[in-house]
């Protein structure tokens, strides 16, 4: 049972298929508000999937299904009358290459989000592509390329252009699918800085391959094997006195 005064998210037996393989099976999971949760695993142990869970974008891929329940704020976004683009303008999420718009520039790119919701004056919609992309880390090397393609930007600002423009429509919960995986240590650097500047006013998931990134980062973390969730806690208990043997021959390199 979700805890109202910790937890934004809770996943309520969360299985998931593609077709007739079951990718997750049976997950229950809290996110704490504030918190940054890392999902770790080997490749192929349902993660990514149970990401996409989260904030429904699983439904967008041809034959595929989800049972269970995820509470956002203690309200199923899998009801019937919920809005899926509703619940992905309050659980955003990032992917793990950087995809800008190609035919956007800089600002167009940021503001998607706030055009398809509409409401907005030019001049407002101006101010939160700003405060998104100031929240981003990424005004400074921007702010006179606004009307360059998001595309001319290196990596590692087109992936920060990625989550400006989910900070853009504000959302509280902020999914990142390995989102420095294809970047540069120095990229690789800025982006975590910036995650652990945001969790005070995002919380985030994120799953990352990153054993270091992963203790570095997180406050808690969840170990995934074969579409299971083995082990969840504290990151320093998970990396440090692991419960599970299957966790602490992940963790220390045994496999994976």
């Amino acid at each position: 049972m979700q805890n109202l005064e910790t937890s934004i998210i809770a996943a309520e037996g969360i299985s998931a298929w593609y077709g007739n393989h079951r990718a997750v099976e049976n997950i229950n999971l809290d996110v704490k508000s504030g918190d940054v949760l890392a999902l770790i695993g080997p490749s192929g142990c349902g993660k990514s999937t149970f990401l996409r869970c989260l904030n429904r974008m699983h439904e967008e891929i041809d034959n595929t299904r989800v049972e269970g329940r995820v509470l956002y704020k203690g309200e199923d976004i899998y009801g019937e009358d919920v809005d899926p683009v509703a619940v992905r303008s309050c659980i955003g999420m990032v992917f793990q290459k950087p995809n800008p718009f190609p035919t956007m520039t800089v600002a167009e790119n940021v503001a998607a989000g706030l055009r398809l919701r509409g409401g907005f004056s030019r001049s407002e919609i101006d101010g939160m592509v700003e405060a998104a992309l100031r929240k981003a880390a990424l005004w400074d090397e921007v702010k006179n390329k606004l009307r360059a393609p998001g595309t001319s930007l290196s990596g590692g600002q087109q992936q920060r252009l990625c989550i400006a423009r989910a900070l853009a429509v504000q959302p509280e919960v902020l999914l990142m699918d390995e989102p420095t995986s294809a970047l540069d240590p120095i990229s690789t650097g800025r982006i975590e800085e910036l995650m652990t500047e945001l969790k005070k006013s995002v919380t985030i998931v994120i799953v990352t391959h990153n054993m270091q990134q992963a203790a570095r980062i997180s406050d808690q973390t969840a170990f995934f094997l074969m579409g299971k969730m083995v082990e969840h806690g504290d990151t320093e208990q998970i990396f440090n006195a692991p419960a599970r043997e299957e966790t602490e021959n992940y963790i220390s390199g045994r496999f994976g």
